[in-house]
């Protein structure tokens, strides 16, 4: 997040996240098998762990449990004693239950924690998001290293407009706006009135489109308006399955517009032993956008069985 930016709490991708996790709980039943805490009680009130189990927990929409995953089988592989509590609820839910002890370990995302604990704080850097981080944490918490992959708002072309103006995975936003007056914007309505939007996309990098139409959040329509060509570039977010499945281009954003997304492990001080930290932090330093991606796209495209594709993750990295 840089000067330019406003909390990333309200942002378009915070949005999406609640829509997802609503929709979720809806869902809630066809994953109670998995998860060791009832619907009916209190997550809150959920009892400790037994001495030297680590639980891992997750967030009640698809790329977290997926991420939770892959945490939980890092860790089993390194001999560390775990059981999963997927699809827990909301943040507020997952941060009160690390609180409390009930979870261990949780993937986070740093930009969208950090609006969580403090919606005035406008870090310029990812350092100075960690910090900001630490400056409001809950003592008995702590952020191991963050990955490479972010979750967040991004210029995305179709795979026809990236022919068009030979646009590649290596070129930034900046090289689109040369073409602006040529291309339709799409994005929520909100999207075309923020900073972190199409007013910042405009006053950092000079891109003004032609045209704006107003969609979802980053949804079926706006997806649906970018595969049909009825927008050329949109704002989708950079792990939808949508980009790897049309083809479609994320432009890089080396000025930070969208500020920081960074997946995270966030942990009890106390209840994860070294080799368990020296694990997730393995994790994230080969952790990627692409490689989420690209794993988002076998659960949610190919309908495959997070845990797999997350041992199959790891194995291939080097890490099981």
């Amino acid at each position: 997040m840089n000067s330019h930016v406003k909390n990333t709490w309200s942002s378009p991708r915070n949005i999406r996240l609640a829509a997802v996790a609503i929709a979720a709980v809806t869902a809630a039943p066809l994953l109670a098998s998995c998860s060791s805490s009832s619907g009916s009680k209190d997550p809150l009130a959920a009892s400790k762990p037994k001495a030297g189990t680590v639980v891992v927990g997750s967030n009640n929409f698809p790329e977290s449990i997926l991420i939770g995953d892959i945490y939980g089988e890092a860790l089993k592989a390194k001999g560390v004693n775990i059981t999963y509590k997927p699809n827990i609820g909301t943040r507020e839910t997952t941060y009160g239950m690390l609180k409390n002890g009930s979870v261990t370990v949780l993937p986070e995302y740093n930009g969208a924690l950090l609006a969580y604990l403090d919606p005035k704080a406008t870090p310029t850097t990812a350092d100075a998001t960690a910090s900001a981080i630490a400056a409001k944490l809950d003592p008995k918490l702590t952020l191991l290293d963050p990955a490479p992959a972010e979750d967040k708002d991004s210029v995305t072309v179709n795979a026809a407009t990236a022919a068009k103006y030979h646009l590649t995975a290596d070129s930034t936003i900046a090289d689109l706006a040369k073409y602006g007056n040529e291309i339709t914007f799409g994005g929520s309505p909100e999207f075309q009135k923020r900073q972190q939007g199409l007013l910042g996309l405009k006053s950092v990098y000079g891109l003004t489109p032609k045209s704006y139409k107003a969609l979802d959040v980053g949804g079926p329509l706006t997806e649906a308006a970018l595969k049909n060509n009825n927008v050329q570039a949109a704002d989708i977010f950079s792990t939808d399955t949508t980009i790897a499945q049309e083809k479609m281009v994320t432009l890089k954003d080396p000025k930070n517009l969208f500020g920081f997304e960074n997946v995270v492990p966030l942990v009890s001080k106390t209840g994860l032993p070294q080799n368990g930290v020296d694990a997730l932090n393995a994790v994230s330093a080969k952790l990627t956008t692409q490689a989420l991606l690209d794993l988002n796209a076998q659960v949610q495209n190919d309908k495959k069985d997070p845990l797999a594709v997350a041992q199959a993750w790891l194995k291939s990295a080097g890490l099981a």
